[in-house]
């Protein structure tokens, strides 16, 4: 009886037609390749765009796929593209909610990891291998050292408070450091830096005590930002370390955010609490920061993982 009835559901099971749950990964001709990469615990999906100008998947797309309940799971999704203005190539994103932003620092250092994964060797440079990405926040150029870190050229910050844009009053010159800031549930003190996007910089007690949910949402759509923000929490260790925790704009809390941590730290030393090398410990791990008085380009130095890769289908 037993084995009949196994027979009957073998039966069933080959004559049912085939179902995958909504936006299940699968491995199949026709559908969007991605690898799967985190900067510690900053998760991005990575496109193969090499070959067309125009991102492989729409904003509303990459939605869905980052959706960690019916998507595959990412912060963001990272397109390589061909290269322009003499960069090797060309880096879109789309955040989780399908925005695009300027540029993401731990993303790029993902992006030039994958870079290797394609089999593309750079330009030996510095111990390691050398790319020049276009971004919407200019070129930037990270460094694949022989040691698996990557170092990231950031470029120069920029501080003028309209260019961030900031919309406080300016408290040093063109710069707003350390202005008042009040948002529902938090009296803040913030200085405006912007990497290529919009960071509020603010230094607390203790960092992770700040209410995030609420407090990070409220300073990413203040009235002081015109183009929204992304909202980090600092408190200081010593002099070459800080804790941060980030609400990232278009994204919400994630565990590491880079240009995020480059902001941090340029705000250490604008505010005289930090060192030009610091130690920016974040809920995913530390980032070595260096704003270098030399040229005043921002250096940031941490991992990329591969996670795995797949191809899923479309909605």
């Amino acid at each position: 009886m037993l084995s009949k009835l196994a027979l009957l559901v073998a039966c069933a099971r080959a004559l049912a037609p085939a179902r995958a749950p909504r936006g299940r990964v699968v491995m199949s001709a026709g559908q969007l390749a991605f690898s799967k990469y985190q900067g510690l615990g900053n998760d991005f999906l990575l496109v193969d765009n090499r070959n067309a100008d125009a991102p492989l998947a729409t904003p509303a797309q990459a939605q869905f796929l980052c959706d960690r309940h019916f998507g595959v799971g990412a912060d963001g999704v990272i397109f390589v593209r061909p290269g322009e203005a003499g960069a090797d190539f060309t880096m879109t994103i789309y955040n989780s909610d399908g925005s695009e932003p300027e540029m993401c620092g731990n993303g790029i250092r993902c992006l030039a990891g994958y870079l290797g994964e394609l089999g593309e060797a750079g330009t030996p440079a510095d111990g390691g291998r050398r790319f020049v990405i276009a971004t919407g926040a200019g070129p930037i150029v990270p460094v694949v050292r022989d040691d698996g870190q990557i170092t990231v050229d950031m470029g120069e910050p920029e501080l003028v408070g309209p260019a961030v844009p900031c919309a406080l009053a300016p408290t040093d010159g063109d710069r707003v450091v350390d202005a008042p800031l009040s948002v529902p549930g938090a009296d803040l003190r913030v200085t405006a830096v912007s990497m290529g996007n919009p960071h509020s910089v603010a230094f607390v007690p203790d960092a992770k005590a700040v209410k995030i949910t609420d407090v990070g949402p409220a300073v990413e759509t203040a009235a002081a930002w015109p183009e929204k923000v992304n909202a980090e929490f600092v408190d200081v260790v010593d002099r070459g370390h800080v804790n941060m925790v980030v609400w990232e704009r278009g994204c919400g809390i994630t565990l590491a955010c880079g240009t995020g941590a480059c902001a941090v730290a340029v705000a250490g030393v604008l505010t005289g609490r930090t060192d030009r090398v610091c130690e920016v410990m974040l809920p995913g791990g530390p980032l070595e920061i260096e704003w270098r008085e030399s040229d005043n380009h921002v250096y940031m130095t941490g991992p990329a993982e591969f996670v795995f890769k797949g191809a899923v289908a479309l909605p």
